[in-house]
């Protein structure tokens, strides 16, 4: 528990927006905090509960995810790399909490206690897909008998009757006239079938018309890279944040009326001068957020070398030379060429956190996405070309 106590300080004090920015929040984050131990003694419902989550509270990290980090550690970086995929969600929490620059912070300071996990996505065997349980449809009510089926019903009944009356009289001769009985009881009740107003009714039965079948709808298989917008953008200017130092604060032309403001933490990584004037990938339909009181209307796109951020560094992904702003960049396949990106991507959904492991640069520096299922390699590209890294080869794309 000192351990875990001791990198949560760590990561506290290269982020302090961690603990909460007032006594309110400060209080709720520590309280879940101290529950995150008891989080993984069932992997299982932990799964389900990081399911619809980004963060353990509200829409930023907070202490509570970083202690939950901590705690998952031993179990996740001991597991055997077959047992990732049965927890997708909870997998998807521990590298998101592991990219944390504050957690990264953490474990140079402390360099034994909690190493990062380093895992190959496209590695991984595809989780097993469970079909959605089959719609049981409601039977219908049977109808109330028609008043044209009164004769059919008193002939049916006066027939069993005789039958019954003829068996019973070659058993014993005695019980013909109990038979009979049963004969005249039985077109009695038949005759007082339903009718209205002392009369039978004499409408025809309608005939069933046969039900017309159903298109049969595709159930989709889960988030698709074509819902992400991404655009070729410009920077037009950059300053440090005022109020973070480990932000920029960036102008960037997507081909808007208007240029976007977007924060970024690459203050460690590049100068202003580096990133001042640069033909980027920007990612448009993230919902907005705020960061340390300025909101941000985007992503930037970089590729994060596989030796991790401190050790191989950071580069933009570029997209083909000559290249405008707010021109459109896709997925190739048929399945993603000309499909129109979401308007705003749902956080709930996960779009971005589930599509994300599978960006990367291959031995030719140009980026692709892999998908986790098929392992067919999906290159980024505008009209023009192939988006690149300079330098990275393996690299991760976020």
């Amino acid at each position: 528990m000192s351990n875990v106590s001791e990198f949560v300080a760590a990561a506290e004090q290269a982020d302090p927006s961690l603990t909460g920015s007032n006594e309110k929040e400060k209080a709720e984050i520590a309280k879940l905090a101290g529950e995150t131990e008891g989080y993984v003694k069932d992997l299982s419902a932990l799964n389900e509960k990081l399911t619809p989550l980004t963060y353990l509270y509200s829409n930023s990290p907070s202490s509570a995810d970083v202690s939950l980090y901590a705690h998952l550690h031993p179990t996740l970086i001991s597991a055997p790399t077959t047992q990732h995929p049965q927890q997708p969600s909870l997998l998807r929490y521990f590298l998101q909490i592991q990219s944390l620059e504050s957690v990264q912070s953490a474990q140079k300071s402390l360099p034994n206690s909690f190493p990062s996990l380093e895992i190959d996505i496209s590695s991984l065997p595809t989780p097993e897909r469970k079909a959605p349980p089959p719609k049981v449809k409601k039977e219908k009510k049977p109808a109330a008998p028609a008043a044209g089926g009164v004769t059919e019903t008193v002939t049916n009944a006066v027939s069993g009757a005789v039958n019954a009356a003829t068996s019973a009289a070659g058993a014993v001769a005695g019980t013909a006239a109990n038979a009979a009985n049963a004969v005249k009881d039985a077109v009695v009740g038949a005759s007082a079938a339903p009718q209205e107003g002392g009369k039978k009714k004499e409408k025809k039965e309608k005939k069933e018309k046969p039900a017309k079948a159903q298109p049969v709808k595709e159930e989709p298989t889960g988030p698709l890279p074509s819902m992400i917008d991404m655009r070729v953008g410009k920077v037009l200017d950059v300053k440090r944040h005022p109020d973070a130092d480990s932000l920029y604060v960036e102008s960037i032309d997507v081909g808007e009326p208007e240029p976007r403001t977007v924060c970024s933490g690459l203050v460690k990584y590049m100068t202003e001068d580096q990133i001042r004037g640069a033909t980027i990938v920007v990612i448009c339909n993230l919902k907005p957020v705020t960061m340390r009181g300025v909101k941000s209307y985007a992503m930037l796109l970089c590729a994060s070398s596989k030796d991790g951020k401190d050790e191989g560094g950071i580069e933009f992904v570029y997209p083909p030379e000559g290249s405008q702003p707010g021109e459109r960049i896709y997925f190739e396949g048929e399945k993603y060429e000309n499909v129109k990106p979401e308007a705003q991507l749902n956080p709930k959904k996960k779009v971005f956190e589930t599509i994300q492991p599978g960006f990367t640069t291959l031995d030719t520096r140009e980026a692709a996405w892999i998908d986790p299922e098929t392992k067919t390699v999906h290159k980024i590209r505008t009209k023009n070309g192939v988006l690149t890294s300079k330098t990275l080869i393996g690299a991760s794309l976020s």
